[in-house]
């Protein structure tokens, strides 16, 4: 089933790496075939992005930012290289050198304290899948139609999940994929359970 969606993010973990007069920071923003719980087993789903996802991904000049705000300085950026994304067997690895400002500094030091150690990554779905046989629906995404921006993130509005920066529109564009009863019902539920706060 061919269907593209609105922007959504997404959390992963971050790490700092040790050099030499450099401020580096890597991770995977995503990670393939790893089952996510969006909501709750009861109103929610199941989500696991394909290994063949990134396949057809529009990745050009994709920026690394903080809480996706247009507002903070770009921390990285993929069209100087200072931003590398790769893709391997385990998903989408983000490798930064960050340059020398203070900005950059303060993010590079809070990251090594841990008080920084998310990642969340904005992005559109070209094609996806829904799978309602067991109690919780499955959606895997099979491909994802363009990268907005990576961003480093101070903190979740739910730790076990990544909706915090999911809009209504969004979860309300999801659940359109099964039948019309079912997407009033957990739409309607999900609403009055989940305050979400929106990054888009």
């Amino acid at each position: 089933m061919k269907k593209t969606m609105g922007k959504e993010s997404r959390l992963a973990e971050l790490r700092f790496e040790e050099a030499e007069g450099k401020m580096i920071l890597e991770g995977y923003a995503i990670v393939f075939e790893n089952e996510t719980l969006i909501g709750d087993e009861d109103n929610g789903f199941i989500e696991i992005v394909d290994r063949n996802a990134l396949n057809e991904t529009l990745m050009r000049d994709v920026p690394m930012k903080y809480n996706h705000m247009d507002s903070f300085l770009i921390i990285a950026r993929t069209k100087n290289k200072s931003l590398t994304l790769s893709v391997d067997n385990i998903g989408l690895k983000v490798h930064a050198e960050l340059i020398d400002t203070q900005s950059n500094e303060d993010i590079y030091k809070m990251v090594r304290a841990e008080l920084l150690d998310k990642m969340s990554f904005a992005f559109t779905v070209a094609n996806q899948s829904w799978d309602r046989s067991g109690k919780t629906p499955v959606r895997r995404i099979l491909g994802i139609e363009r990268l907005y921006d990576v961003s480093i993130v101070d903190y979740p509005a739910y730790d076990a999940t990544s909706i915090h920066a999911r809009s209504l529109e969004i979860v309300d564009a999801e659940l359109k994929a099964m039948d019309l009863e079912e997407q009033n019902r957990k739409a309607n539920i999900i609403k009055q359970r989940i305050k979400i706060k929106s990054t888009i």
